[in-house]
């Protein structure tokens, strides 16, 4: 705990139901100890993003204590996801500016919990009328007068500070942004080391290519504290990606897949279990462990008929086919996908994924030599383009989908033997994805455009700016498997065996020992001949 005098309220730990330690929040302590308990495991849960789960504790200190005005905050607080990529509909909206009114329907409100509600309200106050993006500079605001009111509060100041994750995304300033959030949580952390939200959001803030390492001690510890929360302990594989960690990304992934099966939402398969699942794909494709993947999706394919409908939901089906084609360079796999599956999802309002399959398609066709069959993909790509720039929201997709259409376009240009409009059109991809920030949805590009350029530079037998190509693409996703061969091959070819070693080095270093593959068995013969 905090010593006295450290923060504005007492720190209490937190279990969940079944007595498993949630870490220690430290809340204004405003109703009798038996809501009081309900309330504080609810904002544990918040921190977690267990939003279901911390309705339903705010709700039962409703129940418990009809006067509690934070089981209202709370509940309206639980359907405000700052970081993920679902907007609340009019009607829960509705619902949770009326939390609001029943927590000041309680009053008189101390001040600590009237700058809590005011808080919120900064987000739902004519909340249908508003943005997504106006809600959440309303509730960062909110946050930061909360926050500022009393720098000892420490609940006051990890809201603040996920307030102001949620408006860095698409922002000029979001390293600087990201870096004080980070800051500031862990501040939080030096006075509570296990207090979840400082945990968390200390790893949203650095989830950045140049921050990434300065995430890695709260990564590791994460996990500990909130043992299986399928949000917590895969929050934490978004660091150990970013450090190109795979075994570590893998563990955790694993548990937190487990954990989101054991926790269905209304009956269905949790879109948590899927979101593990599309990073643990990723991992073991990096590993060369392609039957560790493949497991897992048909795991996925098991479960395709209950699925809860979400964006999470839709992104791991339409990735984690396309990833385990296109890793491999299965072209005729990749021109087989099916799109838009299962089809029970909202595929309709999803045009950035389904997006993702089309991509997968064209050039698994462009690289079969079905020309035609690429152009179909093409003309698809530019039209789920412009609907995906027209999304709400303040992530750009509309760029993700035009740098995929620039790379089809490139490799449709260089199997006619337009090598040059190829290599000027694959250029142009990788500059405009250089501009974009990945989206936490996803562990990485299904293909980064850097390394698709570095495959066509070595196809046209110019190894030295293919080197480059790779080492950019090694910049943005360390240990990426693909890219660190590339890097090798064009190392090598180019003569230049110390930087070729290296690569193959961290290549046989990174992958799994048992593996089969002329990846692995090529690298390893490189280095016998330059022992």
């Amino acid at each position: 705990g905090a010593e006295v005098g450290s923060t504005s309220f007492p720190v209490v730990a937190v279990s969940d139901a079944n007595g498993a330690p949630l870490g220690s929040v430290a809340m204004p302590p405003e109703c009798g100890s038996e809501a009081m308990a309900h309330v504080n495991r609810g904002v544990a849960l918040l921190h977690n993003m267990t939003y279901t789960q911390a309705e339903g504790e705010f709700r039962s200190a409703a129940e418990i204590e009809a006067g509690c005005a934070l089981a209202y905050w709370g509940m309206a607080m639980s359907y405000v996801h700052p970081l993920w990529p679902d907007a609340p509909s009019d009607e829960v909206l509705e619902r949770g500016a009326s939390h609001l009114a029943d927590a000041r329907a309680h009053g008189p409100l101390s001040e600590t919990v009237e700058a809590y509600v005011a808080a919120v309200e900064g987000y739902y106050r004519d909340g249908p009328q508003r943005s997504e993006s106006d809600r959440l500079a309303g509730y960062a605001e909110g946050w930061t007068q909360a926050f500022e009111r009393d720098p000892l509060d420490v609940e006051a100041k990890l809201f603040s500070a996920l307030g102001s994750l949620a408006v860095a995304v698409g922002s000029e300033t979001r390293v600087a942004d990201q870096t004080q959030a980070g800051q500031r949580a862990e501040a939080v952390l030096a006075e509570i080391p296990d207090h979840p939200g400082a945990l968390h959001y200390i790893i949203h803030a650095y989830d950045l290519p140049d921050l990434a390492d300065r995430g890695v001690p709260a990564a590791e510890s994460y996990g500990e504290f909130v043992p299986e929360n399928s949000h917590a302990l895969h929050m934490t594989s978004h660091i150990f990606t970013r450090v190109g960690d795979w075994e570590e990304s893998i563990e955790y992934n694993r548990r937190a897949a487990d954990a989101g099966l054991a926790n269905p939402i209304n009956g269905q398969t949790s879109f948590h279990y899927l979101h593990a699942a599309d990073y643990l794909v990723y991992g073991f494709l990096q590993r060369l462990d392609d039957a560790g993947a493949v497991e897992v999706w048909d795991g996925m394919v098991g479960r395709a008929d209950g699925v809860f409908d979400h964006p999470a939901s839709l992104y791991a089906f339409a990735a984690v086919p396309a990833r385990i084609a296109l890793e491999r360079g299965d072209w005729e796999a990749a021109s087989a996908l099916q799109g838009r599956w299962p089809t029970a999802l909202s595929w309709d309002g999803a045009p950035h994924l389904v997006a993702i399959t089309e991509f997968a398609k064209g050039l698994g066709a462009a690289r079969t030599g079905r020309p035609g069959t690429a152009e179909a993909a093409v003309s698809n790509l530019e039209e789920l383009a412009l609907e995906a720039a027209a999304l709400p929201g303040p992530y750009d997709w509309g760029t993700q989908v035009d740098i995929q259409v620039l790379a089809l376009r490139a490799w449709m240009a260089h199997e006619a033997g337009q090598a040059e409009e190829g290599l000027a059109l694959m250029n142009q991809a990788r500059d405009l994805e250089a501009t974009t920030e990945k989206n936490p949805v996803t562990p990485g590009e299904v293909l980064p455009a850097a390394e698709l350029l570095g495959d066509m530079l070595m196809a046209l037998d110019q190894p030295e700016p293919a080197l480059e190509a790779y080492q950019s693409a090694l910049e943005r996703s360390p240990n990426r498997l693909n890219s660190l061969y590339g890097a090798a091959r064009a190392a090598e070819v180019s003569g230049d065996p110390a930087s070729a070693r290296s690569y193959y080095e961290q290549l046989v270093a990174g992958v799994d020992a048992e593996a089969e593959h002329e990846y692995l068995d090529h690298a390893r013969q490189a280095l016998g001949a330059t022992n």
